[in-house]
């Protein structure tokens, strides 16, 4: 998400930086390019104008002019403004309420409403730590109800029992007494969509609405729509009133522009974000964290926060007692494999870090691929314990016996064990040069010597 706005910013934010200091007509250039760039995202006309015109009316300042690093309060300026736009801070669930806390679940057909429920619950189960209930009221679409129950499965939540021939009111009533006899803490309707907007559906709304009494209305639109998704926004807000928004399929939409919209359009924030097909692949949005990876300024926090989701901490300890050690065989070489791919694989990871937008050309050109994770996963995984835990018994017998369990190559296993090799001489170089001689310039004397 937001590739395309992040690559055409970073060229203008880096010709600025090569100009030194900056005049008006230098900052009057660099916002027509800023603007072509947010239209280019299909951000909205009004979301466009307004951005521009208070992010000049704070540049042209005398400060910014005389700045020794004018460029760089640029930078910050759009930051800040880019933060204000998607709507300054993270605004999560409000489960302020006396139990069952009901949360509607409104929008088009096909947004990704039922799959977005299942993640929500999903989400409040393991995060909150909340005994949900999920309950479909679309009886129009086939197999719809079916739907929800087998995603609420997969998420381990349950699901309000099927009931045929029944409407969407009288849904509503059951999944109601039902919360409160089982005492749920939370109630999330998926509503029916439509293809398009129109009278009977925001009636139906409407109606479940006035007998559900909702502490959230919370809409799901696709974020590949664009301006559809902006509009869809404004209509359901005007006719139902909605408190906030999830957007799906952000991984595939490169430009953006419905997330610079939504909130200044709506009125409504941004809550959570759908970033892939798996009932995981579910995100609080962070408005401030989304303008850093806008800037290229990365996201650490949260890489920090996934880290502490997919590494156990008892296990991260015993092996970073291991290395102090200088012991790092490849037991530890399959652990840190596989916590890679719990936080989402090295390209997610690398999304995540400051300035990689300016690498991507560089990473591309190398040829990197992270299949290559999977297939020195099913290497290590294709040896006995022994062989882990002693890798200096990995003879040419043995490798081609690997190579043959794990679908690849021999000169693939040789590959890894080099690299394993390294990190290892890696490791007990740097226990012997020890935490002071680190801060002495031991640091370049390490890959100094891994060269």
């Amino acid at each position: 998400m937001f590739e395309s706005l992040n690559e055409r910013l970073g060229g203008i934010f880096s010709k600025m930086r090569r100009q030194g200091r900056l005049s008006e007509e230098d900052i009057d250039s660099a916002m027509r390019e800023v603007r072509i760039a947010l239209l280019e995202a299909d951000v909205a006309l009004p979301v466009v104008k307004e951005f521009i015109a208070t992010l000049k009316e704070r540049a042209v300042g005398a400060e910014i002019i005389k700045s020794i690093s004018p460029a760089n309060m640029v930078v910050k300026l759009v930051q800040d403004q880019l933060t204000h736009i998607l709507g300054s801070e993270h605004q999560g669930i409000d489960l302020a309420t006396r139990p069952p806390a009901v949360v509607l679940m409104v929008g088009l057909q096909g947004s990704g409403k039922t799959t977005s429920t299942a993640k929500l619950a999903y989400y409040l189960t393991q995060k909150h730590n909340k005994k949900v209930l999920v309950a479909s009221l679309d009886v129009y679409r086939p197999a719809a109800q079916q739907q929800l129950a087998v995603v609420a499965e997969q998420a381990s939540v349950a699901s309000l029992p099927i009931i045929e021939g029944e409407m969407p009111q009288q849904i509503t009533g059951r999944a109601l007494k039902a919360a409160q006899l089982e005492a749920y803490d939370v109630l999330l309707l998926d509503s029916a969509g439509r293809l398009h907007i129109d009278e009977a559906l925001m009636e139906e709304l409407a109606e479940v609405k006035s007998a559900a009494q909702p502490i959230e209305t919370i809409l799901v639109a696709d974020a590949l729509t664009g301006q559809d998704a902006v509009q869809i926004g404004r209509t359901f807000h005007e006719r139902i009133g909605i408190t906030g928004t999830i957007l799906t399929r952000i991984d595939g939409d490169a430009r953006g522009g419905a997330a610079l919209s939504l909130k200044h359009v709506t009125g409504a924030p941004i809550k959570f974000m759908g970033t892939g097909e798996k009932i995981k692949d579910f995100e609080p949005f962070h408005p401030e964290r989304i303008a850093s990876r806008i800037l290229d300024m990365g996201d650490i926090v949260s890489l920090v926060e996934r880290a502490a989701e997919a590494v156990d901490q008892a296990e991260a300890e015993k092996m970073a007692l291991r290395m102090k050690d200088g012991k790092f065989d490849l037991n530890d070489m399959l652990s840190q494999l596989q916590n890679m791919k719990k936080m989402g694989g090295m390209g997610s990871m690398m999304k995540l870090l400051p300035g990689m937008g300016q690498l991507k050309e560089a990473i591309a050109s190398s040829g990197f691929d992270e299949s290559v994770f999977k297939r020195q996963e099913a290497i290590i995984l294709s040896m006995t314990k022994k062989e882990r835990q002693f890798p200096n018994l990995l003879n040419g017998s043995r490798r081609r016996r690997i190579a043959a369990g794990a679908g690849v190559s021999v000169e693939e296993v040789n590959k890894l064990m080099k690299q394993h090799q390294q990190m290892e001489k890696m490791i007990k170089k740097m226990k012997k040069i020890g935490k002071k001689g680190m801060m002495r310039g031991g640091m370049e004397q390490l890959f100094r010597d891994m060269r």
